[in-house]
């Protein structure tokens, strides 16, 4: 997500030692597949592989890119990328697929300068706030959006605060608010008065021992890990934390929505009208049964042994709270994975000032046409 600034000190570490004595670990041996045909055949129309760049390490969020790759894979613990036919519905495609983690694998690169610095890239999962950002000089353009709302979140103590509901709470108790020097979430409170800027804190570091030590502050977090990792895997807490998701309070981005640069639109075109719907229908098949998917992302994060860890139950608690707080669901637009031009443009209209008085390079004029296009959408594929 939004940099995952948790664990940046053990992931560089864990970069740097390196992991070159670990070969790429093969998967089972792969069964004979269908060939798919027709729309589903990609082959000839797309990259032989698919390449795409996520913004952080295999987590749930991911689900979908997982949910693509078929039987017959191969983890690569050097280079941090799982590669295996791209498949669906037991269908091969006849492309490959190539997943390429984020963080310290790309030394915190922004994934937008990474799709440029790195041609081989097909697509890569971008935020709309870091493609505003961005979009004078590293401009991409979202084509699929699987995650329709952020699961960024502050969290706090129900038992320290059991008055606190909102953000206008916490803003109003002046507790201080631990988070990273990078998010433009708690940005957004700033600027829309929820909370005052003597209460931020951009010492979080992603470790759990200030907030376990102080539980009168609130944190940032994510509704996909911090709630059930604090109840579950931190012995020195191991109970319920409260949270209010950024996205209730006008955070309307589009989380690492699957993008291209954007001068290759129409190259990628005759692909993208193939590939868009098969991502579309892999995320409902994610939602629906992430067992498979989600038993890959594990066994990754434990080949790539490089800091970051992530359990089983994780990733089921992750899966589930996509569904149940709409951090997956169908676009206000119609589809699932679908852009809302209107929400799109509100997105640009909120955060170019914010982002350009921080120093970004903030494309004068941005329009929601040229981040996003509904183009390759598949307009009757719905979540349910």
């Amino acid at each position: 997500m939004t940099g995952r600034i948790a664990l940046v000190a053990a992931l560089c570490a864990a970069a740097l030692a390196g992991c070159s004595a670990n070969p790429p670990t093969p998967g089972p041996a792969a069964p004979a597949l269908p060939a798919a045909t027709g729309a589903e055949r990609l082959a000839g129309d797309c990259p032989e592989t698919v390449a795409v760049q996520e913004s952080w390490e295999p987590e749930a969020e991911h689900g979908v890119l997982y949910q693509l790759v078929g039987p017959g894979h191969t983890i690569d613990a050097e280079r941090k990328r799982v590669s295996g036919p791209l498949v669906i519905d037991g269908r091969d495609t006849g492309v490959r697929i190539e997943i390429r983690a984020g963080g310290a694998a790309i030394g915190f690169t922004a994934v937008p300068a990474q799709m440029y610095l790195d041609r081989s890239l097909t697509l890569g999962a971008v935020h709309t706030d870091l493609a505003i950002g961005t979009s004078a000089n590293q401009p991409v353009t979202a084509v699929v959006a699987p995650l329709n709302k952020s699961p960024q979140m502050l969290m706090w103590d129900p038992a320290t605060h059991p008055d606190w509901r909102t953000f206008a709470d916490i803003g109003a108790s002046g507790a201080k608010v631990l988070t990273s020097k990078a998010n433009n979430s708690s940005a957004l409170l700033v600027a829309e008065g929820l909370i005052k800027p003597d209460q931020v804190d951009t010492g979080y570091t992603g470790a759990p021992t200030r907030f376990v030590a102080d539980p009168t502050i609130a944190q940032d977090g994510y509704a996909t890990m911090e709630p059930y990792i604090y109840q579950h895997e931190i012995p020195s807490w191991n109970k319920p934390i409260r949270y209010q998701l950024h996205a209730d309070a006008g955070y309307s981005i589009y989380p690492e929505a699957l993008s291209v640069r954007t001068g290759e639109l129409d190259r990628l075109s005759g692909c993208l009208t193939k590939l868009v719907p098969i991502i579309q229908r892999a995320q409902r098949d994610y939602l629906r049964d992430p067992a498979r998917a989600n038993r890959l992302i594990v066994e990754t994060v434990a080949k790539y042994d490089d800091g970051w860890s992530y359990s089983a139950g994780v990733a089921g608690f992750a899966a589930n709270a996509m569904r149940e707080l709409g951090i997956v669901a169908d676009d206000r637009s119609g589809p699932l994975g679908g852009i809302d031009p209107a929400r799109m443009q509100a997105t640009i209209d909120t955060f170019a000032p914010i982002l350009t008085r921080s120093g970004a390079s903030v494309r004068p004029g941005l329009t929601a046409a040229d981040l996003a296009t509904a183009r390759f959408l598949d307009p009757s594929i719905t979540l349910n």
